[in-house]
């Protein structure tokens, strides 16, 4: 294709595509220029004056590079890649750094390559990250164990593009031998590694770092952000459902800029349905006062930069044609995208299949349940003084608070109170393990909500104030092989939606799934869960081990910052 990327490029013949009077943005000089966008084949081949066989009138529009997702988990959305690229390419979204962190627990391996070959049939590339910490912490009990020895088998193979987020950070720094191994067989490799080190800073910070670790999700302060960024990484600015840290934006500076990428995290199909992917997150950059340029920037240049993208996240001759044009840079509404060349969604809509699902047996049927009954859910306690988890809205760090408990029976009471039983029930090997806690300040009232989604070992979580309605959930959704549920106590009425993919995804398109999604969580609001909170999303990261304070395994209640188990009684 060289000759004919040249020739076109002279105007000695035409281009496949020319995008005609646009206004584009130049990410490399942080501009602003007229002109016409040439292409041919899948790259861009110049800008200037040029004639197509075909043309697309661009003169009210600005083109930009297509995003790109510095971090995502396709699983949280709750589709299937084919579902998820519908929902995110009419946005803008070209590239994501994608961890199957989520359905590789559940499934191990086949996880990671049903995501790499679903992900085939849709125009969006997908740079697939081996997990690297399957599962987060040697604590619980998962569906699948990725050793040292797994990832050096894996980590070479072609569809792996990197390692993914590193969060054994007290094993890389305490040098655990088989966390090394996984660094050094990355490495070997010549394979990213992404990062997840909440809050870690000096010395153990450039330990962590001297396992060749290049970016970081968790920052939460100024100084972290400014350390992070002095010692090499890049620092990621997340607009997840449950996670959103866009003010992060603010320490953005003339001089650090370039080290700033936007990525989603995790992002439900309501929301990216609703409200958007990476357009929306520079939507509400520009709304709290960021350049426009500067924010495309980080959701282009800088993230193909980290990742070593060659030639993507910039307009300009050999570059590739993933482009999206744009109404302004205020609203960042999405006319056309272009993926390699080709137009694939017009107006917010697919022009692509959206419909072709590939479903392997290796990915269904994941919930695997001993029958459960209401007195399992029973917490008894020594005293009436006991630890509870506390959450803050728009964050998964947790806190721990004293909290005043009468008993009856030998069990709890939660009248009266703010307080609800939070459990988490094993669905991978039928141990019959169910861990038991309390938590403070969710709102939730008359009946349980159950999850199949719970980070990062994907067990069942469940939360309510009925022992009844908690084992009628938890048997609800081994009925329906993972998904989501509400359980009324007084009407005695059971809502639910199927996630048949590991208990974590949906096979039906994204329309109807986030349509009855909100209509779930809907419903968990009118039961009492605070605005403030995603009512589903929120409660799925109260078993995520490695992010402080207090969290709940199948095994028991953890204390993340001291790294073990904790009693609950205080």
């Amino acid at each position: 294709m060289l000759k004919q990327y040249i020739k076109a490029a002279k105007r000695e013949v035409k281009a496949d595509l020319v995008l005609k009077n646009a206004t584009y943005l130049d990410v490399f000089c942080g501009k602003l220029r007229k002109g016409d966008i040439a292409i041919v084949g899948e790259k861009i081949v110049g800008t200037g004056e040029y004639a197509g066989v075909e043309e697309i009138d661009c003169s009210s529009l600005t083109v930009l590079p297509g995003y790109i997702d510095g971090h995502v988990h396709i699983e949280s959305s709750q589709l299937s890649p084919e579902g998820f690229a519908s929902l995110i390419v009419p946005r803008g979204t070209t590239t994501i750094i994608a961890d199957p962190h989520e359905i590789t627990n559940v499934c191990g391996i086949a996880g990671c390559a049903y995501i790499a070959k679903s992900s085939k049939n849709v125009p969006l590339d997908v740079k697939i990250q081996l997990p690297s910490c399957v599962p987060a912490t040697p604590f619980e009990t998962s569906g699948a164990i990725l050793a040292g020895k797994d990832i050096e088998e894996n980590i070479g193979k072609d569809y792996i593009f990197g390692l993914g987020e590193f969060m054994n950070y007290p094993g890389v720094v305490n040098c655990d031998s088989d966390v090394l191994k996984k660094l050094e067989a990355a490495h070997s490799s010549g394979k990213i590694i992404d990062g997840h080190a909440p809050s870690l800073s000096g010395y153990e910070l450039n330990a962590y770092l001297c396992g060749g670790i290049s970016t970081d999700h968790e920052c939460v302060t100024g100084e972290e952000i400014e350390e992070k960024i002095s010692k090499g990484m890049y620092v990621h600015i997340r607009h997840g459902s449950s996670t959103r840290n866009l003010e992060n934006a603010k320490f953005m500076t003339d001089e650090n800029y370039r080290r700033f990428i936007l990525c989603t995290d995790d992002r439900h199909a309501a929301d990216l349905k609703q409200k958007g992917h990476i357009d929306d997150a520079l939507k509400n950059l520009v709304k709290m006062g960021v350049d426009p340029i500067r924010a495309v920037i980080c959701a282009t240049l800088n993230a193909a930069e980290c990742y070593n993208l060659k030639f993507r996240g910039g307009i300009a001759p050999f570059w590739l044609a993933d482009l999206v044009a744009v109404s302004d840079m205020k609203n960042f509404e999405a006319k056309y995208v272009f993926k390699s060349g080709k137009l694939v969604a017009k107006d917010g809509k697919p022009l692509f299949d959206t419909t072709t699902r590939h479903l392997p047996e290796s990915v269904l049927n994941t919930v695997k349940l001993k029958e459960i009954g209401a007195k399992d859910f029973t917490l008894t306690l020594k005293g009436n003084r006991a630890k509870a988890i506390t959450i803050e809205p728009g964050g998964i760090v947790t806190g721990c608070e004293i909290v005043e408990v009468e008993s009856r029976d030998g069990d709890v009471v939660l009248k009266g109170t703010d307080l609800l039983k939070l459990a988490v029930v094993e669905r991978h090997k039928m141990t019959g393990n169910i861990g038991k806690a309390l938590l403070k300040g969710y709102g939730f009232k008359g009946g349980a909500l159950g999850i199949t989604i719970a980070h990062d070992s994907h067990n069942i979580i469940l939360l309510g104030d009925d022992n009844a309605s908690l084992a009628k959930a938890a048997n609800t959704l081994k009925e329906i092989g993972g998904g989501m549920v509400v359980v009324n106590s007084k009407s005695g009425e059971t809502h639910s939606l199927t996630l048949d993919i590991g208990g974590l995804m949906s096979s039906r398109d994204a329309e109807s799934l986030q349509r009855d999604s909100r209509t779930l969580i809907d419903l968990a609001h009118k039961m009492g869960v605070k605005r403030d909170y995603e009512a589903f999303m929120s409660l799925a990261f109260l078993s995520l081990a490695v992010i402080p304070k207090l969290k709940l395994l199948d095994t028991g209640l953890f204390d993340v910052e001291k790294f073990g188990f904790t009693d609950i009684d205080a």
